[in-house]
């Protein structure tokens, strides 16, 4: 194992941001403090080819102005919140409208776009980096104070571990993700349509036109309309497959097979040419499957354009909205019951 430390470059406000690269297996990660974002991951294919296999950008000027959320560490709450306010015990709390009338990501300013204090460590065969951020009572309008400790890590078995931690000093809706953006063929290489996928759902979060769910919970191999098979990822298929039944795409949340709080398998992707594959595990109760369908000319690594479906998201999470929806697993934390999450992702070649 190994463990590289290099400046990526400097902040308007003098201070220096760090690029971390870890090698462990076959793979090399690479992570930078700002934004707690995996920048790179360099995987071997069947023929022996290294390549770069998540969406990015080459230097920090790219995830300082990062508008599809390339790598980032999404907190205090991923994916939307309806008409951009929650109520919790008796009282509204308002945040920022920046997806319509409703919120994205936390707001403008969320987690993705913090300076975390970062540290590498070595533990269980593996290679880590530490990210802890505080953010402040009333931050993008959300209550009480909060601690993150973020940590990512590469181990010999070529599994990236992701540990979601998070501790509050009154009652918060918390949501953390990592919004990596995959193509197993390589980044650059086209688009991820011809990828198989697996995911271990019998449900998805049935969402309106905005993406906010409406409530309902329904069977994948059900569903109304011509779109009910498009949701059923039980048996391998290729992402394509069901295209025809969807408006723009995949930016659905699946209900994850299983018991929330237990590390239990979510999603398989397989890509033939390549002969790479990944497998996700996660301790949510859900994961957001989205295909790049916003993605329009965005430049990315070393001269590569990413079009739309350029790549694809496999975002381990509470489901969208889930403060205004008490029939959702809570995602509320309180003082005493800390959050705390995992997840997994194993690749293959």
């Amino acid at each position: 194992m190994d463990i590289k430390e290099k400046e990526f470059g400097i902040l308007s406000n003098g201070k220096k941001i760090k690029l971390y690269t870890l090698n462990a297996g076959d793979l090399k990660f690479s992570l930078t403090n700002y934004g707690a974002a995996w920048t790179s991951l360099i995987v071997p294919s069947k023929n022996g080819d290294m390549d770069d296999i998540l969406l990015g950008f080459s230097g920090l000027d790219g995830y300082l102005n990062n508008g599809p959320f390339f790598g980032v560490t999404i907190g205090r709450f991923a994916n939307r919140i309806k008409d951009s306010r929650f109520t919790l015990g008796g009282k509204t709390y308002n945040l920022y409208a920046n997806d319509g009338l409703n919120n994205l990501h936390s707001g403008p300013r969320g987690f993705d776009k913090m300076l975390w204090r970062s540290e590498a460590y070595e533990e269980n065969q593996g290679a880590y980096i530490r990210f802890e951020l505080e953010s402040p009572d009333g931050d993008n309008g959300f209550p009480g104070r909060l601690k993150a400790v973020v940590s990512y890590g590469l181990t010999k078995a070529n599994e990236i571990i992701a540990d979601y931690q998070a501790r509050v000093d009154q009652a918060c809706p918390i949501n953390f993700t990592n919004h990596a953006y995959f193509n197993l063929a390589g980044e650059g290489k086209g688009d991820i349509l011809s990828h198989e996928v697996v995911i271990h759902s019998s449900a998805y979060v049935e969402a309106d036109k905005k993406f906010i769910p409406t409530g309902r919970l329904v069977p994948v191999d059900g569903g109304f309309g011509s779109a009910g098979k498009a949701f059923n990822f039980k048996a391998r298929k290729e992402i394509k497959t069901d295209f025809d039944a969807l408006d723009n795409g995949y930016d659905h949340c699946f209900v994850v097979d299983g018991t929330p709080g237990e590390l239990r398998p979510c999603a398989e992707v397989y890509e033939n040419n390549s002969g790479r594959s990944m497998k996700v595990f996660t301790t949510q109760p859900g994961v957001q499957f989205y295909t790049g369908n916003f993605l329009n000319d965005v430049p990315g690594k070393q001269g590569s354009r990413y079009m739309k479906h350029s790549g694809f998201c496999l975002e381990t999470q509470h489901f969208p909205d889930s403060p205004n929806r008490s029939e959702f697993p809570s995602c509320i934390a309180k003082p005493g019951n800390d959050y705390h999450e995992k997840a997994i992702f194993s690749f293959g070649f």
